[in-house]
């Protein structure tokens, strides 16, 4: 029996949390989340009736899928916007609360803090990639045991606790070096490791806890969607879109409002507000627990990795059988065979041992076709992976070191002066501006142009974005040496809105890259590693800023330190965004060759009046119209 029917027998679960939360205070707060934990961890117990279900070619609603109360979802009453849109809540929050941090902090660190530039560089890019490298870890936990939900909620949670951390090591003098005056810049004193101790050890609780809301939380709202409902699966197009629009209002928020706060009212108030948001993202999240879709943990996918290519070697030596039909569990895959990457079919291969009713079943023996096909999906994802890295490195220098240009010029409007971090703004209002022009618009018209589903495919959508990343670098450096040249041969400090074609171009990158990206590892990967591809595409993130910190390591070593110096007129900031714009270049001719060779997943569609026919769906407009015809002309409606 479901824990719900045991701990609430009648009365309604979000009845049940808002009086905990609103009546009874924090402490019944905490207790009530932990029963929806508990209930999260039921639903791998769970046992279903038998009904008919509408499938895609993975599998995805094929009983997996279950309400709050482990029964097979109703459509009417559960999924849907209204339960997407909750799930979003937590990703806006934690937008709000990241990004109130990362684009501000290198001025925290520097003005503050008193580290160089290339230093609080580093910080802020380690951070950002340790939180995306996290995501991995979550996504492989959402999918081998705690599910989507239970790890939603639970890094909501523990990313609060990061934030009021922040908020101390922030506001308590103690962890903070004495000011310094301009007359005596060059003896300023360092914050020290006791001091930085408490800011790291916040940072990177954020960082565990932003990790698994970021490879969970998308995934998650998807599966408010059915792929194998035609109606719902052309709702959940734009919901990727939409998505990123929703969080890019959090980020057009924090670099106004919050920065504005933290540089001058006081990183307290600033940081306090963010963790206020994740509070209110987590009652959001739990209030909504009846509305929404659970995917039950399907098992470890990286276990299934290993064991697939542990086996596949030590088969090596076995002969391939006369037809793939002999391999183990041909006839009842989930995934079709392909003739990709033969040498993994070789774990799938039945010897005299294992061909026994016993041992076919022994996963840790014999793989099935399944299996390795999910292995092929993951493994035809790796080299679009490996050319997104570089699209994030150049995105984390507008978190960086533009930032740090800014104050080096003019920033005043009026007699307001801008904040340095605030001229993100720009950046995430591109983004809003060309995800809004790019579903009113562009897919419109792309789709009659192309006859596509998407309009704009996945790999298209990257392509687009690394192509503006080139741009804006290049931009960045003719901006960079302008006014270096003014400031050292003119003394004349230039206007800071120099910098807003940098951040509107590589805005409108990110504008494409993210949610092409984004779109391209969840429907591209196994249905059932959903979320460690998520936690995949994050990857490409973390990368990202890991190689910009090492390449600011190699620059600063090469160069010794005469490019990224903390007084940007002394070094040549504009050779490194040249640097980066020619890597960009190298990186994107590479991603053409591999996305020319890219064949895209096939879903199919079963109709179960149609005694569980299989048709093939996939992106091809022509292949879903043809499905949608033939149910009109049969009289039936979609699913």
């Amino acid at each position: 029996m479901p824990i719900h029917t045991i701990l609430f027998p009648s009365q309604s679960f979000t009845s049940i949390l808002f009086l905990y939360i609103i009546n009874l205070g924090a402490a019944r707060f905490t207790q009530s989340l932990f029963l929806s934990l508990s209930l999260s961890l039921s639903l791998s117990h769970t046992h279903t009736h038998t009904m008919v279900f509408h499938v895609d070619k993975d599998g995805a609603n094929d009983g997996n899928v279950v309400d709050y109360k482990g029964n097979p979802f109703d459509k009417s009453r559960t999924g849907g916007w209204l339960a997407a849109g909750l799930i979003l809540g937590t990703e806006l929050s934690e937008r709000i609360c990241v990004m109130g941090i990362s684009m501000n902090l290198v001025t925290y660190l520097v003005g503050v803090l008193h580290m160089r530039a290339s230093k609080s560089a580093n910080v802020v890019t380690n951070f950002m990639g340790t939180l995306n490298l996290l995501a991995i870890l979550a996504g492989f936990l959402a999918d081998a045991r705690l599910g989507r939900y239970l790890t939603v909620a639970l890094s909501a949670t523990i990313t609060t606790v990061g934030v009021i951390l922040l908020t101390l090591a922030t506001t308590i003098p103690s962890m903070r070096p004495p000011p310094c005056s301009d007359a005596r810049e060059q003896q300023c004193e360092e914050a020290n490791g006791r001091q930085l101790a408490m800011l790291y050890a916040a940072l990177y609780t954020i960082a565990l806890g932003g990790g698994g809301i970021k490879s969970n939380v998308s995934g998650f709202g998807s599966d408010q969607f059915d792929p194998a409902d035609p109606k719902e699966e052309k709702t959940m197009i734009y919901f990727f879109n939409r998505f990123y629009f929703c969080i890019s209002c959090g980020s057009v928020f924090t670099v106004t409002v919050l920065v504005y706060i933290q540089d001058n009212v006081g990183r307290g108030w600033g940081y306090g507000i963010s963790g206020g948001t994740m509070i209110i993202a987590v009652a959001i999240l739990l209030c909504g627990t009846p509305l929404y879709r659970f995917r039950k943990p399907q098992g470890s996918p990286l276990t299934v990795i290993w064991r697939v290519l542990l086996l596949a070697w030590r088969k090596r030596s076995l002969p391939f059988p006369s037809h793939p039909s002999l391999l183990n569990e041909y006839h009842n895959a989930k995934v079709s065979h392909t003739q990709r990457f033969r040498c993994l079919d070789k774990a799938a291969i039945l010897d005299e041992y294992t061909a026994t009713d016993e041992n076919r079943n022994n996963h840790w023996l014999v793989s099935t076709v399944t299996q390795v096909e999910e292995v092929k999906m993951v493994i035809k994802l790796l080299p679009i992976w490996s050319t997104c890295i570089l699209f994030w490195t150049i995105y984390s220098q507008m978190t960086t070191f533009s930032i740090e240009q800014a104050t080096f010029m003019n920033r005043h409007m009026g007699s307001f002066v801008v904040p340095s971090g605030s001229f993100s703004f720009f950046l995430f209002i591109t983004i809003l501006l060309v995800t809004s022009l790019n579903e009113r618009l562009i897919v419109p018209l792309a789709r009659i142009l192309t006859h596509n589903m998407q309009g704009i495919t996945s790999l298209q959508r990257i392509g687009i974005g690394l192509s503006f990343s080139i741009i804006g670098m290049a931009a960045a450096a003719i901006v960079e040496q302008q006014r270096r040249e003014r400031a050292v041969q003119q003394n004349t400090i230039i206007s800071a809105f120099w910098l807003v074609p940098q951040f509107f171009i590589v805005g409108a990158g990110e504008a494409f890259a993210y949610v092409g990206q984004l779109e391209f590892f969840i429907r591209e990967a196994p249905e059932r590693m959903k979320s460690m591809s998520t936690g995949l595409f994050l990857t490409t993130l973390s990368m990202g800023y890991f190689v910009s910190s090492l390449l600011v390591s190699l620059v600063d070593k090469v160069t010794k330190d005469s490019w990224l110096r903390s007084n940007l007129n002394e070094g040549k900031l504009e050779n490194f965004y040249w640097m980066l714009a020619v890597l960009g270049a190298l990186n994107f001719f590479a991603f053409l060759c591999f996305a020319m060779k890219h064949q895209y997943k096939v879903q199919k569609y079963i109709n179960p009046n149609d005694g569980g026919v299989e048709e093939p769906k996939s992106w091809d407009d022509r292949v879903i119209e043809d499905v949608e015809k033939k149910e009109s002309a049969e009289g039936k409606e979609g699913p």
